[in-house]
């Protein structure tokens, strides 16, 4: 009877069962900084009361974080007594730990404070040398009007390379003339420019009645600014749309001042923004001749790096830019 029933208690359904493992334990919960500082307060003070009061909060609050605290990390952390609050061993060892914790985190907020004061106290800005010529000075000087204690540096470069300086973290905010940009960025139109065909007073060109063809601009050797610059950019976007082949350059330079003094010599014909040239235009020393079959207008550009808002001076000079467009 014993051996047939030891078989038959071995042979029904749930003997083949695992055992139930016994509950595992949940892992720690990451603490509060605020709890943690309360701890570090009941080891200073030797209170729980005092620590809450420190705290500006209620004694049955902290008891409640206090045991939120124990629960999450599984141990206990303080003996409460009619005396005081005493830590226990653990309590100790956590509270060090703590304080290391704390530390850190008031060293990380001190220096996010720091660059905080600096980036309310200087701003970098990169933009492409027209924009740095003819307009910054303007919108620089408002800015400074409202901020005269603000350190603003400049970086003057082609179109071409100023989303480098601000994706580098190198400027702020960059400003470009070009319709391309060489890596995607966040921007906003801040003004709108016009290039003009110029030329010397005695080029054939000054003398004629009817406009330019835009076959005409393709197929004449012209003094450019260098391949990367907005204003050749521009141009060749404008001639390849309207079907034609890229500007050709005659002479290649570096800046906008060079290319107004080698075509007011005499040395050919120009494309140039009609802000670097109204002066010369007005005064005789170039002579502006009318294109047909083609657009020349172009937008300028604030640009900062996607996913990054743009704050404080950097968005303040943004604001002022198209404040001063729109006026």
């Amino acid at each position: 009877m014993t051996d047939t029933y030891a078989t038959a208690v071995t042979d029904s359904p749930t003997s083949d069962r695992p055992p139930t493992p016994p509950p595992a334990h949940l892992p720690p919960r990451a603490p509060d900084l605020e709890s943690l500082r309360l701890l570090v307060l009941v080891a200073d003070l030797g209170s729980l009361g005092r620590a809450a009061e420190q705290l500006r909060i209620s004694q049955p609050s902290a008891s409640r974080r206090l045991s939120t605290l124990e629960r999450g990390l599984g141990l206990v952390l303080v003996d409460r007594t009619r005396r005081g609050s005493r830590l226990t061993l653990a309590g100790q060892v956590v509270t060090g730990h703590a304080r290391s914790v704390l530390d850190e985190v008031d060293g990380l907020l001190a220096g996010a404070g720091k660059l905080r004061d600096r980036r309310e106290a200087e701003l970098r800005v990169a933009a492409s040398l027209t924009i740095a010529e003819y307009l910054l000075p303007v919108w620089i000087s408002e800015l400074r009007g409202r901020r005269p204690e603000l350190y603003i540096g400049l970086q003057v470069t082609n179109s071409e390379h100023v989303p480098e300086l601000v994706e580098s973290g190198e400027a702020d905010v960059g400003f470009i003339e070009g319709p391309h940009l060489s890596r995607v960025m966040s921007t906003r139109q801040v003004a709108e420019d016009r290039l003009v065909v110029v030329v010397d007073p005695g080029h054939p060109w000054a003398r004629r009645r009817e406009p330019l063809s835009a076959r005409e601009l393709s197929r004449t050797r012209l003094v450019l600014r260098e391949s990367g610059s907005g204003t050749r950019q521009t141009l060749d976007r404008a001639l390849y749309l309207a079907g034609h082949d890229r500007a050709r350059p005659l002479v290649e330079l570096g800046s906008t001042a060079a290319v107004r003094g080698a075509v007011i010599a005499g040395t050919g014909p120009s494309v140039l923004s009609e802000l670097a040239v109204r002066g010369d235009i007005a005064e005789g020393r170039l002579t502006g001749v009318d294109v047909a079959g083609i657009d020349l207008t172009r937008d300028l550009r604030a640009v900062w790096p996607t996913g990054r808002r743009l704050v404080g001076p950097a968005a303040e000079l943004v604001m002022v830019a198209r404040r001063e467009n729109a006026g």
